[in-house]
């Protein structure tokens, strides 16, 4: 079992800008004074650049373009409504935001299939929005893949009875826990738990501060070391520049990568700089558009594909 992959999906984004849907319970969206297609065209520049560092070193990034029609402003974070796992799986997510439930499109499926990709079964969580509950796949969701557990911080995205039941699905321990941020002096939930927390092979990218409860901080932590993890602790202030939203990929020769946003990597210390270059190498790229905009970063914009090849 392996948990960082080469493969990795990604959307070019077509009529990317603030989502005003997303903006209620996410608090790292601003709005910058800025037309959107001037925002759009530097989103499509910094996806772009980012594409080209992974390939460069050989990540094999497969791009599908959005669809302009669709009105799909964060179709640039398919990992919310998409995961792709080794046993031939795609699972589906309830997505909060009405207008990105439009993401959710069966050709993106049909062009992992046409690259080689064996799918078997699709388990699809998609009826829960019915039911005004939601969780928002690997945003929601941090799957220790070697380990059979999945973490999850639980907010208006990412509901425990939901969790518990792919958890079950996909066989794996669940580990719940609460993550808040100060929002104009109220301790608030983080909305998707890959913002406070990244998950490597053999280290965690973790913004303890934010798990106010302490047998939850405590449980976390167990969880962590029990599995080899070396933790490397971010602060709220480094978290708010996306440093818990990074994800390890393997590129050339197995070669693994630690990928993040130019902003969380010069937020870093040196001293986190050297734990995380103890495992791996660091690649960033300047994303800030796409963070402002969108209040999401590097790892949002990456769906791993660990499906196998038919």
């Amino acid at each position: 079992m392996q948990q960082i992959t080469n493969t990795i999906l990604m959307i070019r984004p077509v009529a990317f800008r603030m989502n005003e849907e997303t903006a209620v319970n996410n608090y790292f969206q601003e709005d910058p004074d800025l037309k959107s297609a001037e925002i759009n065209a530097r989103a499509q520049n910094e996806f772009d650049v980012f594409v080209r560092k992974l390939r460069d070193v050989g990540v094999d990034v497969i791009v599908e373009n959005d669809v302009l029609e669709d009105d799909t402003p964060d179709s640039i974070f398919p990992n919310n409504w998409v995961s792709f796992h080794r046993n031939g799986t795609v699972g589906l997510y309830p997505m909060f935001a009405e207008n990105r439930r439009r993401e959710r499109r069966e050709s993106t499926i049909n062009r992992l299939e046409a690259e080689g990709f064996k799918i078997d079964n699709i388990v699809d969580y998609t009826a829960a929005e019915e039911e005004g509950v939601f969780l928002e796949g690997t945003g929601s969701i941090l799957m220790d893949r070697v380990h059979q557990k999945a973490y999850c911080a639980l907010s208006p995205r990412a509901e425990e009875s939901l969790f518990i039941e792919f958890c079950e699905d996909f066989e794996c321990d669940p580990v719940v826990f609460t993550a808040n941020q100060t929002v104009k002096g109220q301790r608030l939930p983080i909305y998707h738990t890959n913002v406070m927390m990244a998950l490597a092979e053999n280290f965690a990218v973790i913004c303890l501060d934010t798990i106010d409860d302490k047998h939850e901080k405590k449980n976390v932590l167990k969880h962590l070391k029990e599995n080899g993890k070396e933790v490397v602790n971010i602060t709220e202030a480094q978290m708010h520049q996306f440093a818990g939203n990074m994800l390890q990929v393997r590129g050339a020769k197995d070669k693994k990568y630690m990928v993040m946003s130019l902003a969380a990597h010069k937020s870093l210390t040196p001293e986190q700089i050297a734990q995380i270059e103890k495992h791996c190498e660091i690649l960033s790229s300047d994303l800030e558009t796409i963070e402002t905009c969108g209040g999401g970063s590097a790892r949002c914009m990456m769906a791993e594909v660990f499906l196998p090849k038919a």
